[in-house]
């Protein structure tokens, strides 16, 4: 393993969409069924590693020169699903991003201005040839934004603490139909509420980006690198999409003081783990 696999999981939780070998197009879809068949598919770690690795060189790499040929692959029912990765094209969307979500002195010393420059005139370019490209995997650090949480149920955690195979993993997984039925309900809560706009906004754009998929898709958020920042205890504890439901219900059913009971939980909890960024 080259010296890159000692670097420490970034804190990052994911939602990923696995799509069935029967939404690719010929010929990646003949690809993603050779891929599969092998057996030996790369673990998130694993992803992460190699694209941490491109930030190493001087100057580094931003966006990698070739798109990734790899994916996560899981069966549901007989049924192979793929969530290919697209690093490039996720590397192209966070380089959009990251003078949101970093300090400016950080950003020009990790990224030159003159490296970020190139990149976003070759993103310019290759949107103009791509313009329906999405990626199958969203990423957000020291958090787990809300919106994600809605949906999922409560009974669809699974939670593994640590032990001798490995490191603790909190995970979401249900099927499309199911997390675009929860979308749809909870808009209509959040749009009937006062206090819901800034929830539903978020929510109508994860709404948009799980209709670009298979209906036979299956959405899973992955807690990610989220479990170190955690204790043992508290990732036990932790049902927030169990927390984000109650709090729908609560403004369905008019019940304020129910939703800032929910809320206060999930700002407790997620308020916690924002603080470690500033303390690092």
């Amino acid at each position: 393993m080259p010296a890159v696999s000692s670097v420490i999981v970034p804190y990052a939780a994911y939602l990923r969409v696995y799509e069935p070998l029967a939404a690719f197009p010929e010929p990646e879809r003949a690809h993603w069924t050779r891929y599969a068949a092998r057996g030996e598919t790369p673990t998130a770690q694993d992803e992460l590693r190699r694209s941490l690795a491109d930030l190493v060189p001087t100057p580094p790499v931003p966006v990698p020169v070739h798109e990734s040929t790899e994916a996560f692959v899981t069966e549901v029912d007989g049924v192979v699903l793929v969530c290919p990765w697209r690093t490039k094209l996720r590397s192209r969307l966070a380089l959009q991003e990251a003078p949101e979500r970093f300090p400016a002195a950080l950003l020009d010393a990790v990224l030159p201005p003159v490296v970020r420059k190139e990149a976003a005139a070759d993103w310019e370019h290759w949107r103009e040839r791509n313009p329906d490209a999405r990626p199958w995997i969203r990423t957000a650090v020291w958090q787990v934004p809300v919106r994600w949480f809605t949906l999922f149920g409560d009974e669809e955690r699974e939670y593994g603490p640590d032990g001798p195979d490995g490191p603790p993993g909190l995970r979401y997984r249900t099927p499309m139909a199911q997390a675009r039925r929860r979308v749809a309900r909870a808009l209509k809560a959040l749009r009937e509420s006062q206090d819901g706009e800034q929830l539903a906004a978020g929510l109508v754009d994860v709404g948009k980006w799980l209709e670009e998929f298979h209906p036979r898709s299956l959405v899973e958020l992955d807690y990610g690198g989220l479990v170190h920042a955690l204790s043992g205890a508290a990732l036990a504890d932790d049902h927030s999409a169990a927390d984000v439901a109650a709090g729908i219900a609560a403004l369905r059913a008019g019940d304020a003081e129910g939703a800032r009971i929910a809320y206060a939980r999930l700002a407790e909890r997620w308020g916690a783990v924002r603080g470690l960024q500033s303390a690092n």
